[in-house]
């Protein structure tokens, strides 16, 4: 079985629930959904019609800041990013932008225009995207591609802790939700791209591109 993430040979069967079977890698400890479980792009599409996430929903601003805090301490002024996934509504390009930054658009959904994956950033965000990626390892290659040396991946979401949990876990039972990282796991991630990691709270890793890259 290998692992979508680092595509090594080290998955094993995990658990199976109400039919659907996950795996679990023992090289980079992230848990996945086996392809065979994998909504249909239609699918997808309507669960993602049912999520609310208005620009002016203090609520949704306040959990989006969670990454944006920490995110804008490590940049200098006026730098230029991306939002990659960034939804129907791109709440977090519209708080980077009150901050003094530039923000590009790309979601493979609702911002489909291919032209933003051609240039190259001061930094990338990636917030509830991750645990979406069919072909996470294909996913990382491209982000990485899209930093500027010494640029910034901000990556917002759930890191998997509790096993004896997963089965009831919210995180889990989302039917787009596919692949689930441990904080091991994107710090695995970041040795294998060169990247320095920081954790700065729960749910959030900073991985910066070397300036050599």
């Amino acid at each position: 079985m290998r692992c979508p993430v680092c595509e090594g040979p080290e998955g094993r069967p995990f658990q199976v629930i109400d039919g659907r079977a996950y795996g679990r890698c023992g090289c980079c400890e992230a848990t996945f959904l086996l392809p065979e479980h994998w909504p249909t792009p239609e699918a997808e599409r309507a669960e993602y019609a049912l999520h609310r996430n208005a620009s002016d929903d203090a609520g949704y601003r306040g959990f989006l800041q969670t990454v944006v805090a920490p995110l804008l301490q490590r940049l200098p002024p006026a730098q230029h990013g991306l939002d990659y996934g960034c939804g129907p509504g791109p709440v977090l390009a519209s708080m980077l932008r009150e901050a003094g930054h530039t923000v590009a658009l790309y979601d493979p959904v609702y911002q489909r225009d291919p032209t933003p994956l051609t240039g190259s950033y001061h930094f990338v965000t990636c917030t509830e995207v991750a645990e979406h990626f069919h072909r996470p390892a294909d996913e990382f290659r491209r982000l990485d591609a899209l930093l500027r040396p010494g640029g910034w991946l901000a990556l917002m979401t759930c890191f998997q802790t509790d096993d004896a949990r997963f089965a009831q876990w919210h995180y889990r039972r989302d039917p787009t939700h596919v692949v689930f990282y441990r904080e091991a796991t994107l710090r695995w991630l970041a040795r294998h791209h060169g990247w320095r990691c920081e954790v700065p709270c729960a749910n959030v890793a900073l991985m910066q591109k070397s300036v050599t890259g």
